[in-house]
């Protein structure tokens, strides 16, 4: 008996009872469906997140105030327990003596005015985020214009009522009219828009599109008062000179704050880059945790497959006899009832696969699922390898009926 003979046999095996070996290959379907799926899920959030970081750009260091005795380090990391302590607060002389660096490119003190009531003859908006800082922060934020332009230097020693709003303030304000030289009143003190910043999304329950940056000394004399910075935005001539600003930024605010252990810092310092290869690690964790759970399914499939075989071995035990009765070799009987396994698990996995393919063209759980080759392939080879494996012993078992016995089987 030839191979064409043993798949003609095992198609026609699998044919006689078509919603037993529907249902079976159903099993296969959802594990491998699902396993793609949920890596796709955990890959679609790990590059969403790695893109809003990058945002900020990997030679970006962020420093807000902490608390010492006990807050968080230079690094940001925890201290050890001990009396807390209010932070000194953040200046704009301490924004001035960074700037002297050489590792440095730009220095950007911020303050934030948070729900700030805007109105435009009418219309009222309460922005969520009011930015006072320098021209720079635009590009150490990655904060681009679509239409106007920046504030600048000028505008911030003269303290000009100009700014810069987000896409969703000027679509509350303004509708589908241009914002740009018209005025908005903010918290009653009037500000010409000079710029409308690129739509950059949401992230997660915070609009990224809410906000307005305008210069800092306007800010603090209409809104904030001339108190402390909420944080200072550093940026570092490159990506490779990050650790080193990092470092010189620290020594620097560690003299100027009376500073002598790390663990009584009253400042902390977030590097993007280090924030991204620790999110990076995160998330992939993430993903194998997700596939790891998809995968049990997969065995789920697989024992289905072994009992499904094994009644039809049960079933078919008369058939059995007569083909070996009549001169049917042992590796063919093995063959057919391990090629039907096979193919009710790879008609699964192909199956599983093409759902999953359809099901990554749909947001889920607001994420945007991507792909990932490598599980496309592992799951379907691992579905095959299912077939092969839980089809094994059903298939030996029917190889190794005696032709006597099968044929006195009722």
């Amino acid at each position: 008996m030839n191979q064409l003979e043993i798949l003609r046999f095992a198609l026609r095996g699998l044919a006689a009872n078509k919603l037993r070996s529907a249902l079976t290959t159903l099993g296969i379907l959802i594990g491998v469906a699902a396993v793609i799926l949920l890596v796709a899920v955990g890959e679609g959030s790990s590059q969403s997140i790695q893109q809003n970081i990058q945002r900020l750009g990997s030679n970006t260091l962020t420093i807000s105030p902490s608390f010492s005795g006990g807050g968080g380090g230079p690094g940001g990391g925890q201290g050890s327990a001990g009396p807390r302590t209010q932070a000194r607060q953040l200046t704009v002389q301490d924004a001035k003596a960074l700037t002297e660096l050489s590792s440095i490119k730009s220095v950007s003190p911020v303050v934030t005015s948070n729900a700030a009531a805007a109105v435009h003859e009418g219309a009222s908006h309460s922005i969520a985020q009011l930015v006072g800082t320098y021209p720079s922060y635009f590009e150490a934020m990655n904060k681009p214009v679509t239409s106007g332009t920046y504030f600048v230097n000028d505008d911030v020693r003269a303290a000009r009522k100009v700014m810069v709003i987000g896409r969703t303030v000027a679509e509350a304000l303004f509708g589908q009219t241009d914002p740009v030289g018209r005025s908005v009143s903010v918290s009653g003190v009037p500000f010409t828009v000079v710029g409308v910043l690129k739509e950059s999304g949401s992230s997660g329950m915070q609009d990224g599109d809410d906000l307005a940056i305008a210069p800092l000394p306007a800010v603090q004399q209409s809104l904030t008062g001339f108190g402390s910075l909420g944080s200072i935005v550093v940026q570092a001539t490159s990506a490779t000179a990050t650790e080193t600003a990092q470092a010189e930024v620290t020594t620097v605010l560690n003299q100027r704050h009376g500073i002598t252990s790390a663990t009584d810092a009253d400042y902390r310092i977030l590097n993007q880059a280090t924030l991204q290869e620790t999110v990076s690690a995160a998330t992939g964790t993430f993903t194998v945790l997700l596939g790891a759970v998809a995968a049990i399914s997969l065995l789920v499939g697989g024992i289905g497959i072994t009992n499904i075989m094994l009644v039809t071995v049960t079933e078919r035990t008369r058939e059995i006899g007569i083909r070996k009765a009549i001169g049917a070799p042992r590796s063919a009987i093995l063959g057919q009832f391990l090629l039907e396994a096979t193919l009710l698990s790879l008609v699964g996995g192909l199956s599983g696969v093409l759902i999953a393919f359809v099901g990554t063209r749909f947001t889920i759980a607001g994420i945007e699922p991507v792909l990932v080759p490598s599980s496309v392939v592992l799951a379907l080879g691992v579905s095959v390898g299912i077939g092969l494996f839980f089809g094994s012993y059903p298939a030996n078992r029917a190889a190794k009926l005696r032709p006597i016995q099968a044929l006195r089987h009722e």
